[in-house]
């Protein structure tokens, strides 16, 4: 005890026990900080499912079933993930009146809000792709554009085009163009394969491809026409075959017009 009273007593004793009690405070205020944090967000991730799977029953469940376990006209939801769910809804191909038809890109019916709402509602069903974050869309950053280019014509140009324009497919379906697609979407149809379009999964193509991919897309939206009219860019085929109807028919009218010229 007397030596207790000693240390007690001694002039470093009031600001060691000072900073002693300033560190203990703010560490207990950081872990309750982050259990309150912790708490919070698990309580706003319910929220967001059950508000999410009200909006699936009023405008989904019709189709998708009640618990999203698919029927006739439409499939399972269970194990899409939030990717599928964000890359269907965010480009307003879904909801759709007539499921027996492909779905086409449109004006989505819910904002942004409540699309995340269902996405976190069919992702807590099964485990299922991931919405990508920003971090993972740097294309300008990780992304390499002649890589993205040689990867895009090797595995996408037979349906989009080899300028990304989109093309005709089999029993009336059809690719979509790219152009003017986010790059979220792009990627998440790449990890999810919707309707037609087989699933590139990161064992097929990597993370890193995918965003070079994406670069490329972007680098020929954004790339100016030098050479007049675009016509689409379909192909070297078809606008040479246009430009020989155009000028053969021309060709014609004026031997037509000579001829009743010369009676």
């Amino acid at each position: 005890m007397k030596r207790l009273s000693r240390y007690r007593r001694h002039k470093a004793a009031g600001p060691m026990l000072l900073i002693f009690a300033l560190l203990a405070i703010g560490t207990t205020f950081s872990v309750a900080s982050a259990t309150v944090t912790e708490t919070q967000s698990v309580l706003d991730r319910s929220a967001s499912i059950e508000e999410g799977k009200q909006i699936f029953l009023k405008g989904c469940s019709s189709c998708h079933g009640l618990n999203a376990e698919g029927a006739s006209i439409a499939p399972s939801l269970i194990g899409v993930g939030a990717a599928s769910v964000d890359f269907q809804v965010g480009t307003g191909r879904m909801p759709m009146a007539d499921m027996s038809t492909q779905a086409m890109r449109k004006p989505r019916v819910y904002n942004e809000e409540e699309t995340a709402a269902l996405a976190a509602y069919v992702a807590s069903l099964a485990p299922g792709p991931a919405i990508p974050g920003e971090s993972e869309l740097n294309y300008e950053r990780d992304g390499n554009s002649a890589e993205g280019g040689e990867l895009f014509r090797n595995n996408c140009a037979m349906c989009h085009n080899f300028a990304g324009q989109g093309g005709a497919l089999s029993q009336g379906k059809y690719a979509p163009t790219l152009m003017g697609v986010e790059p979220k979407h792009i990627y998440e149809a790449m990890i999810t394969g919707p309707q037609s379009m087989p699933v590139f999964s990161d064992k097929t193509i990597t993370p890193e491809e995918k965003l070079s991919m994406i670069k490329w897309i972007k680098a020929a939206e954004a790339e100016p026409n030098l050479g007049g009219a675009t016509m689409g860019r379909i192909g070297p085929v078809t606008e040479g075959l246009l430009a020989w109807v155009l000028g053969l028919g021309l060709l014609i009218g004026i031997a037509v017009w000579l001829t009743t010229r010369a009676r």
